[in-house]
């Protein structure tokens, strides 16, 4: 039986190094210089109930490892969360530290078992050891009893004042980006509530500290929206943001949070480096399309090619800043699998499909290893597989477009319609609540006033003209018949002849009622009721009525005493008119009648149908006024019958589904695991049907 374990194997040759005795391991990780190997359990406890230490560090080549893979770890601890679970190593793998609370223990990386320094903080929560030489560290002390959040700054191992510090609102947690120098850190503060309820998922704000002390401020940006990221360059000297509402805006800044440069409003959210620092790549990836921009920073970021990479969820740099690799991994997506390989020009030099692919990446190696010299030329030769998918690709067709009404096509496109990067106006959240909105919001749009613009026409309901009345405009109503098209005058005569029809039937209703009036047939139009009922309904009608009037003279003249029994009375009153009603009700329901028939044949009062023609010399015979009869109906289910002829209707229809799979195979259509294998059961199927009689 497989069990699950820790291997490591070395990547130049392939070869297994050694098994790591460690089971259920969720997380792991290395150390900067790959020396130790960090793991993760999830939380449990021994048979005396105390919590067993989770998290192990082992090293990576033991020299002191058993024949049979038994070794030691270096170091172990107890970490019931998952969040933040590793240790966090200096670049020289010299210190290695670990949170727990109020306080940030400092290792030697040798010796775990010993704490070698403490940074004691009340409330911290988050942490992150700077790269470089120079040893720092940052720490986060989310708000607490009305006192601001902060961000320190410290020289490891001096710990007793703060080289750098900002304070903050608005931080319930942060994300610290540390430059490759370990000289300055930007810090992304996050609220889990937005308060302005402007945003779902909270409020961002960016700032940046430099390690040394001599700078720190607030990052200010121009575009309303949530940060979606933001990336450090190799060379530690600038940094882009992606930002705003869609269309995002992409910007890149220096050290001094000065903005240098605007990208294109485009719906991006995705914003990398290349390993050298030449180029950088902008994308949309998540539930965007999936879009590339990479652009040169040497030649004043001039844009060299666009990539199309729908669903990908994994983007990297290649070491040599040559290639990018986009993968498409499950659990996030279970269909297209595989691995993309693409030329910084954009062709596409490798292509993998597979049917589950968990994870990708890129061997780690320095970038001075891989000097670059011109990696726009020359090109590359594409592999086999790249030529093979550029044939399978289907030639992009011409945008259809949004979708216009008849009435608004061959019209120019109105501003609120338009996205911002299209030359729309933009986008203005003022909340979340639907009674506010702005032109391109939620809620009532507010009239646009543009200046020296003639005045707008009054916002008017769906329909409506100015002038008063309905609109005509769009019905072909008022045009000449000439100019009308086959389908307008279809459409026109439809409606004639439905107005016609309206007025016929409204007529015949008003002979039939005057019928009744005339012959008493009825009670408010509606025959077979008994004018009786009628009279006495309107006599109690009265009565109740002076009832009424005199109870309320009697509960004056009583008192209090006489205002209670007047209640009473009322509500008895009340109760006896509703189970009156009812019974009339219950009486009345009946068998529908066509009331058209019932309006064509109006009773002459003996029960006899005026427009029939009765013989000379006979007379009608005397009786009640006639009542059509019900029809007699048999209502069927569409789902009904016998469990054989459910269970063929069952099978037809898998059959049908079928052979739209065949279909769909003999289109070159790439399906999946569980279509194939309903494609196989056709056999079973048709003998099934066979068993029951029905041959397909």
């Amino acid at each position: 039986m497989y069990k699950p374990r820790v291997s490591v194997v070395d990547a130049s040759t392939g070869y297994l190094v050694t098994n790591l005795p460690a089971e259920n391991v969720y997380e792991l990780g290395f150390s900067p210089l790959g020396t130790f190997i960090i793991t993760w359990q999830r939380p449990s406890k021994d048979g005396e109930g105390n919590a067993v230490k989770n998290l192990k560090v082992w090293r990576t080549i033991d020299d002191n490892a058993g024949a049979g893979g038994q070794r030691s770890v270096v170091g172990q601890f107890v970490q019931k969360s998952q969040t933040g679970w590793n240790l966090q190593y200096t670049s020289d793998e010299q210190y290695c530290a670990r949170c727990v609370t109020n306080e940030i223990q400092f290792y030697q990386s040798g010796d775990l078992g010993t704490v070698w320094n403490k940074l004691r903080v009340e409330g911290v929560s988050d942490f992150a050891v700077a790269p470089g030489s120079d040893h720092s560290v940052a720490v986060f002390i989310p708000e607490r009893k009305g006192q601001p959040a902060a961000v320190k700054v410290y020289k490891i191992p001096q710990f007793d004042t703060a080289l750098s510090q900002k304070t903050f609102y608005k931080g319930d947690k942060v994300q610290f980006k540390w430059n490759d120098l370990g000289t300055s850190v930007i810090v992304l503060a996050q609220t889990e509530v937005d308060k302005t309820n402007k945003s779902y998922y909270g409020e961002t704000n960016m700032y940046i500290l430099s390690a040394s002390g001599g700078f720190d401020s607030r990052i200010h940006l121009d575009k309303e929206g949530p940060i979606h990221d933001v990336a450090w360059s190799p060379n530690s000297k600038e940094f882009g943001v992606v930002y705003g509402y869609m269309p995002a805006k992409a910007t890149i800044f220096n050290a001094k949070a000065v903005a240098t440069h605007d990208f294109s409003l485009k719906p991006r959210n995705t914003i990398l480096f290349s390993p050298h620092g030449r180029f950088v790549l902008v994308a949309g990836f998540g539930n965007l399309a999936g879009q590339m921009d990479i652009y040169d920073l040497e030649k004043d970021y001039n844009k060299v090619c666009t990539i199309e990479a729908s669903n990908a969820s994994v983007c990297e740099w290649s070491p040599d800043s040559r290639h990018v690799l986009t993968a498409t991994t499950s659990p996030r997506l279970r269909v297209d699998n595989g691995v993309r390989l693409w030329h910084v020009g954009g062709g596409i030099m490798y292509n993998e499909d597979m049917t589950e692919l968990y994870h990708v990446c890129w061997r780690p190696q320095s970038p001075t290893k891989h000097p670059l010299e011109n990696p726009l030329d020359p090109i590359p030769t594409p592999h086999a597989s790249a030529i093979d998918y550029l044939g399978r690709v289907k030639t992009p067709s011409k945008p259809a477009g949004a979708y216009r009404p008849p009435g608004a096509r061959g019209t120019t496109t109105p501003l609120h319609f338009k996205r911002e990067d299209e030359g729309g106006a933009a986008f203005v959240n003022n909340g979340i609540s639907s009674t506010s909105g702005g032109i391109n919001g939620f809620g009532k749009p507010r009239r646009r006033e543009v200046p020296g613009a003639e005045a707008a026409e009054p916002n008017l309901p769906p329909g409506a003209s100015a002038e008063g009345g309905v609109s005509l405009a769009g019905t072909g109503e008022g045009k000449d018949e000439a100019n009308l098209s086959k389908a307008a005058m279809k459409n026109k005569k439809k409606r004639e002849a439905k107005k016609a029809k309206e007025a016929e039937q409204k007529a015949t209703a008003l002979v039939a009622g005057e019928g009744e009036a005339v012959n008493g047939t009825g009670n408010h139009g509606v025959p077979g009721r008994s004018p009786e009922r009628g009279h006495s309904r309107n006599r109690s009608h009265g009565e109740n009525f002076r009832s009424r009037n005199q109870s309320q003279k009697r509960g004056q003249s009583e008192g209090p005493d006489g205002q209670r029994r007047d209640q009473s009375r009322r509500r008895n009153q009340s109760q006896r008119r509703d189970q009156s009603r009812k019974r009339d009700d219950g009486r009345a329901t009946g068998p529908k009648i066509n009331t058209r028939a019932a309006n064509q044949s109006i009773s002459d009062g003996n029960g006899v149908p005026a427009n029939s023609k009765i013989p000379q010399g006979s007379k009608p015979a005397p009786g009640p006024s006639a009542v059509p009869a019900a029809p007699d109906l048999t209502v069927t289910s569409p789902g009904g019958g016998s469990p054989e002829e459910k269970r063929v209707r069952a099978l037809l229809k898998k059959l049908r589904a079928i052979d739209d799979l065949k279909m769909r195979v003999a289109a070159s259509e790439k399906l999946e695991n569980t279509q194939l294998q309903k494609i196989q059961t056709e056999d079973g199927v048709r003998k099934e049907l066979a068993k029951l009689g029905v041959q397909e």
